[in-house]
């Protein structure tokens, strides 16, 4: 069950196995973190509207992890077919991820057995994704996976978008260059298909933040959005007090969100809390994935820029055309535009690189991520490759 220490969220209860509806191709995407259901929305809508396809929608990981805000956004857009939880509110560290690794791998594998997806889809290279990637190529289900192929240490992203990338049978890399590297690993080439990043569909539609609720983030000129890289909570709490130091020294308004739930997470909030409620700092714990587009718009319009280490500034800054500051290693690899400028974690570092972010000329930005059409991309590439084809589910290294 998911109260009683897991969250305060009420159950998502198994029933029965599902029978399967005739014609249709039974989609399970999994949702872990409040970031990839940003990105996976679309590619869920996509299947949603599909006629030949049903979407089963899997709830895991931090989304149900006390106060479940996360969990109650996907739940109010979709419905949710099943939740798998893993991680304890309140343990954190690699000891506990590895524990939350095994319950859900195990809990995917009961959830697949009720639901008999045709495909399972997963992104990116989080411990949710590698345990449902882990359960559905054991158990025998179709996997998909979008993002494999990407650079980018984090705390082990790149020994698990890699290792996912290993069990998965069909590859929806976002960039020519994630495809290559795909190929190099010994899979198929005719599995392996560029679909661009399903951060940008929708993009373009996207508003400046409204005067009212900019308002009540403080007005920001810069947002600071720092995740842990796996250090102690005590080196985590240092680097990220750095962070502030400088995003504070040019006194102008801050906005501060909470970083997810990787180890050393506890060590940035405690460097945050020490901040909060100072002058012209605000602090927020989540933002609402159009709150936060819309932010983005706003801070690109008026010059803002956004600080951290997160791949929201790489990707969705990008195409938005935000200044960022890249700080430390947790993107190390990944591709990048020349919205971004890269600093080291020291004060003074990270200073110099707000002050040459500021600076850029971005009216003629280019990226490698894609056109925003991902979603639906990906739909028909589900539609039309048969998930029960031995030649898929028999993994066979290409080289």
């Amino acid at each position: 069950m998911i109260g009683d220490g897991w969250n305060d969220e009420p159950s998502v209860r198994p029933g029965p196995p599902l029978e399967t509806a005739p014609g249709r191709r039974r989609v399970a995407v999994v949702t872990g973190t409040r970031a990839e259901f940003g990105l996976l929305r679309p590619v869920m809508n996509a299947v949603k509207a599909r006629r030949d396809g049903e979407l089963l929608v899997i709830a895991a990981g931090s989304h149900l992890i006390a106060p479940a805000e996360t969990y109650r956004e996907v739940k109010a857009e979709f419905f949710v077919s099943d939740a798998v939880p893993m991680q304890i509110a309140g343990q954190t560290g690699r000891a506990a991820d590895v524990q939350a690794l095994g319950r859900g791998i195990e809990r995917f594998g009961r959830a697949f057995e009720r639901l008999a997806p045709d495909w399972v889809v997963v992104l990116g290279d989080r411990i949710e994704a590698f345990a449902a990637a882990s359960a559905g190529s054991v158990g025998g289900y179709a996997v998909a996976h979008l993002h494999g192929g990407d650079r980018a240490e984090g705390v082990a992203d790149e020994a698990m978008r890699h290792a996912i990338t290993k069990l998965a049978h069909l590859h929806f890399p976002a960039t020519a260059l994630s495809a290559e590297r795909i190929a190099r690993m010994g899979e198929r080439p005719q599995h392996i298909h560029v679909v661009g990043s399903p951060a940008l569909d929708g993009l373009a539609s996207v508003e400046p933040l409204e005067d009212g609720v900019y308002e009540k983030l403080g007005r920001p000129h810069v947002v600071v959005l720092m995740h842990p890289v796996g250090r102690t909570d005590e080196q985590e709490e240092a680097v990220m007090a750095g962070v502030l130091e400088a995003a504070r020294s040019i006194g102008k308004p801050l906005l501060v969100l909470h970083p997810n739930f990787d180890p050393g997470r506890e060590g940035i909030v405690r460097a945050i809390r020490a901040v909060e409620g100072t002058r012209s700092v605000v602090v927020r714990t989540h933002l609402p994935r159009s709150v936060f587009l819309g932010l983005l718009k706003r801070l690109a319009g008026g010059g803002g820029v956004l600080v951290g280490n997160s791949s929201g500034a790489l990707i969705e800054g990008a195409a938005l055309r935000v200044r960022a500051v890249d700080i430390g290693p947790r993107q190390s690899g990944r591709e990048r535009a020349g919205n971004v400028v890269p600093s080291g974690e020291q004060p003074d570092q990270i200073a110099r690189a707000m002050a040459k972010a500021s600076a850029l000329d971005l009216s003629q930005l280019a990226h490698p991520f894609g056109d925003g059409l991902t979603g639906p991309r990906v739909a028909e590439r589900l539609a039309t490759t048969n998930p029960h084809d031995p030649a898929l589910l028999r993994k066979h290294c290409a080289y």
